[in-house]
């Protein structure tokens, strides 16, 4: 389980959280939603430890993580697939997908079947380089990566962002198997409703830096939360 505590973040003078908590749970989707800048990246950089927190603890199974490198971190199961995909263009897709072998025992280094059961489009794609592949494409291999890290969090930034439709259902159905088997827990940072609504078994809206309302997604207002998606 993941536990965010109170944490504040700043970058500079500049304070980005306030005072935010969240938990995701093995089994279940968190989403976080909220507008651009409020602060659903700058909680994910602190999760996952590419930005260190002012204040407040990050738990993980029990574990203070907050003053943990994100490499050791990710040795400890904690993955992000990032806004904006960032696979490396001149790799090719088998090569992106073996960048996940960093953190990983020499025996897991592989790339699991269910990755390909999930995207099959990327199996008549290994060759080819990732700069090749279209949007969409560029982020189910940002997902397939993270994944060959086998991670027991997954933490996903607005994967539906620029994707067209049809991969959007994809991604969606792709999320919701991961969350059946059991294994992982998921943070989702969305804009999205929908896709966040339709996946969520838990939720958190920010503004402001701040958690504003949070709950299970049978507590969930639909006009209220969608109040603090609009500009």
């Amino acid at each position: 389980m993941l536990s965010v505590e109170n944490i504040d973040l700043h970058y500079g003078a500049a304070q980005a959280l306030k005072n935010v908590s969240l938990t995701a749970e093995v089994g279940k989707v968190t989403c976080l939603m909220g507008r651009n800048g409020v602060g659903k990246t700058s909680t994910l950089r602190a999760i996952v430890g590419q930005h260190g927190v002012s204040s407040g603890k990050i738990l993980w199974n029990g574990e203070d993580v907050s003053r943990l490198a994100p490499h050791a971190r990710a040795k400890r199961g904690i993955a992000i697939v990032p806004q904006g995909r960032e696979i490396f263009p001149l790799l090719s897709v088998k090569e992106n997908l073996e960048t996940g072998y960093a953190c990983v025992d020499r025996k897991d280094r592989n790339v699991p079947d269910t990755i390909f059961e999930l995207f099959p489009v990327l199996k008549s794609m290994l060759g080819r380089r990732g700069g090749d592949l279209s949007g969409g494409q560029q982020q189910q291999l940002a997902i397939a990566r993270a994944l060959v890290t086998r991670p027991k969090l997954l933490v996903l930034d607005e994967p539906t962002e620029g994707i067209q439709p049809s991969i959007i259902k994809d991604i969606g159905r792709a999320i919701e198997w991961l969350r059946d088997q059991g294994t992982m827990a998921i943070v989702l940072v969305e804009q999205y409703f929908e896709f966040a609504r339709d996946l969520a078994d838990q939720f958190a809206v920010m503004d402001r830096g701040e958690v504003v309302m949070a709950g299970a997604r049978a507590d969930l207002n639909e006009e209220e939360v969608r109040r603090h998606l609009t500009v």
